[in-house]
């Protein structure tokens, strides 16, 4: 893991569109020119910047804010402001190669276990919520509990066969956190989902079994059958987050039907 890299893709990055503008603005180069840059001056002019070179150098910091905001809190400006001083007036460093690789190293691994204790905090909180929430929801009129934890509710009972587990089914469906987020939905899409059951989560594997073709059940997906202490990293499904959603079961289709729903 190396931690320059997003500040090197930001200053490199910016090094690319200057280079880019150069090239139009060499392309563009006509009789008129004087009079043309003096409008794009007025154009570009920013308060507080007072030329292009503010401006470059401006735009440039906030890239490099951008990629440190999660690490914020470990980093003194004034100290990266004096690295960044000596390494561009090609200074003598206070620290060699292999003292920055070291500190690096130790950064690294810092970071890493502190997002792993702060993922592991929120297992526990998601767990603890999911439980109470699924404990109370298990009382209300219609709501079922399957030996998994499964929950469910039967909006509407098709008359059709059910499901195997080898089976492509066809379906609408939405899904949203315990909050009401909403985190998936092929009917906001516009377009049924053909899913292989074998590949999809447990809690949605059992689920769709019990319906017949033509059903709409709400499920309730305790963590363990949905995306379990992972979550969807990146994402919006937090690790042991309980999850809700309402499905259509249109058909069962044959292999090589269409676009697959939600995966394992």
């Amino acid at each position: 893991m190396k931690l320059h890299t997003p500040l090197a893709l930001a200053t490199l990055a910016s090094a690319l569109v200057l280079a880019g503008c150069n090239q139009d603005n060499a392309a563009g180069k006509a009789a008129d020119k004087p009079a043309a840059d003096a409008k794009t001056a007025d154009a570009d002019a920013i308060p507080g910047l007072k030329d292009e070179k503010e401006r470059i150098s401006y735009m440039i910091g906030l890239d490099i804010g951008k990629t440190l905001e999660q690490v914020k809190d470990e980093v003194d400006v004034d100290t990266l402001e004096k690295a960044l001083r000596t390494s561009l007036e090609g200074g003598k460093p206070l620290m060699t190669e292999e003292q920055a690789a070291k500190v690096r190293e130790a950064f690294a691994q810092k970071i890493q276990a502190k997002r792993i204790a702060e993922q592991m905090q929120l297992a526990s909180k998601n767990q603890k919520a999911g439980q109470e929430f699924l404990a109370a929801n298990a009382k209300k009129p219609g709501v079922q509990t399957t030996p998994s934890g499964l929950q469910y509710q039967v909006i509407t009972q098709g008359s059709g066969p059910k499901p195997k587990e080898s089976d492509l089914v066809r379906v609408h469906y939405t899904g949203t956190l315990l909050d009401g987020t909403k985190f998936d939905s092929s009917v906001d899409r516009g377009q049924p989902a053909v899913i292989p059951l074998q590949q999809v989560v447990p809690g949605w594997r059992e689920g769709i079994q019990l319906m017949p073709v033509g059903s709409k059940y709400r499920l309730w997906l305790p963590g363990n059958l949905a995306y379990g202490e992972a979550g969807t990293p990146g994402g919006p499904i937090g690790p042991n987050a309980t999850l809700v959603f309402e499905v259509e079961l249109l058909g069962i289709e044959k292999p090589g039907a269409g676009p697959a729903g939600p995966g394992r």
